[in-house]
C-alpha cells in the first residue's frame, strides 16, 4: 500500500535524570529534507539523528523537535569565579567612580558573558542523551509511519476511483475508434455528392478513397490508446505496492505521460464523442496529479 508524506509522531522518556520529549512531523517535499531542532547542549547528536530518520523515511520535509528537562543537580550551571572576579576588578578600577558608591547587582553580574557555564562533562551528557534519544526517535518515527500508512490508504482509494474512471472512458474510445473513419467516409461522400450534384458531375471514387485513406492515417489513435492503457496498468501496479519503496515521483511522471497521450488522442480523433470522453479523462488525470503530490 502506498504511503502519504504527511504524518505526525511523538514519544517521551527519561534518561539520566533528564526527561526528553520528541516530536516528529512530515510534510510534502520532492526529496527528503530534514529539519532538526535540539537543545544547545546536545547539538552534536544532529548527524546521528538525521541518519536515524533517513533509514526510515525516503521523502518529505521532516521536522524533528527535541525538548529536554533536566531534574538533576547538574542542571545548575557552574559559576566561573575567575571570570566573575575579573569583572569585579574592572568595576572597582573605574577612576570616575567612588568605590563606596558602586552598587553591584548580583543577578546582572551572573548574566555577563562567560560567568555561568554548563557542566564541562560534555562526553557523558552526549552519551546519556544518545542512549535515551535514539529509541525515542525510532518510536516517534514508527508512529509517523503508521499515520502515513493510514493516509496512504485513503489516497489509494481515491486514486483507484480515478483510475477506474479513466479506464472506463478509454474503453469507450477504443470501441468508438473503428467507426470514426467510416463516419468520416460517409460525411465526405454526402458532402461531395451534394456539391457535385449541383453541377451535374459525379465523384471520382479513386480520389474519395485516397482522401479517406489520408484521414484514416492522420486520425489513427490505436497506438495512443495502447500506450495510455499501458500507463494505466503500470499506475495500478505502483499504487498497490507494499509501501517499502517510494513511488510518488514515478506516479507523478506517469500522470504526465497519461495527459500527453490524452492530448494526442484529442488532437487526432476529430470526433465529438471521443473529444467529450477525453475532456473527462483529462479532468481525472488532473485530480490524480494533485493527489500523487502527497504520495511518498
Amino acid at each position: 500500500m502506498i504511503r502519504s508524506m504527511t504524518g505526525f509522531g511523538d514519544a517521551s522518556g527519561e534518561g539520566a535524570d533528564v526527561h526528553f520529549f520528541v516530536e516528529l512531523r512530515s510534510l510534502n517535499s520532492r526529496y527528503f529534507k530534514p529539519v532538526i531542532r535540539l537543545p544547545d547542549q546536545i547539538q552534536a547528536l544532529e548527524p546521528e539523528l538525521e541518519s536515524s530518520l533517513r533509514r526510515r523515511l525516503s521523502r518529505g520535509t521532516v521536522t524533528l523537535i527535541v525538548k529536554a528537562t533536566d531534574s538533576s543537580a547538574d542542571a545548575a550551571w557552574a559559576v566561573n569565579e575567575p571570570a566573575l572576579s575579573r569583572y569585579l576588578e574592572h568595576v572597582r578600577a573605574l577612576t570616575w567612580s567612588d568605590p563606596r558608591d558602586i552598587s553591584i547587582d548580583a543577578a546582572a553580574m551572573l548574566n555577563l558573558p562567560g560567568v555561568l557555564q554548563p557542566d564541562g562533562d560534555d562526553e557523558r551528557r552526549l552519551h546519556d542523551a544518545r542512549a535515551a534519544l535514539l529509541p525515542l526517535v525510532d518510536t516517534a518515527c514508527g508512529a509517523l509511519i503508521a499515520m502515513r500508512t493510514r493516509e496512504g490508504a485513503l489516497l489509494h482509494t481515491d486514486l483507484l476511483k480515478h483510475h477506474a474512471e479513466i479506464a472506463s472512458l478509454l474503453e469507450k474510445i477504443r470501441v468508438r475508434a473503428p467507426s470514426i473513419v467510416e463516419h468520416y467516409h460517409q460525411r465526405l461522400r454526402e458532402r461531395i455528392d451534394r456539391m457535385l450534384g449541383e453541377v451535374g458531375a459525379a465523384v471520382d471514387q479513386t480520389d474519395l478513397i485516397r482522401e479517406v485513406a489520408v484521414f484514416a492515417e492522420r486520425s489513427d489513435i490505436a497506438e495512443e490508446i495502447a500506450r495510455l492503457s499501458g500507463h494505466l496498468d503500470q499506475f495500478h501496479e505502483l499504487i498497490d505496492t507494499d509501501g517499502a519503496r517510494p513511488v510518488g515521483r514515478t506516479l507523478d511522471f506517469l500522470a504526465q505521460e497519461m495527459l500527453r497521450e490524452a492530448n494526442t488522442i484529442a488532437g487526432k480523433s476529430n470526433d465529438t464523442e471521443v473529444s467529450r470522453h477525453i475532456i473527462a479523462i483529462k479532468g481525472a488525470i488532473d485530480r490524480i496529479k494533485e493527489q500523487v503530490q502527497n504520495v511518498e
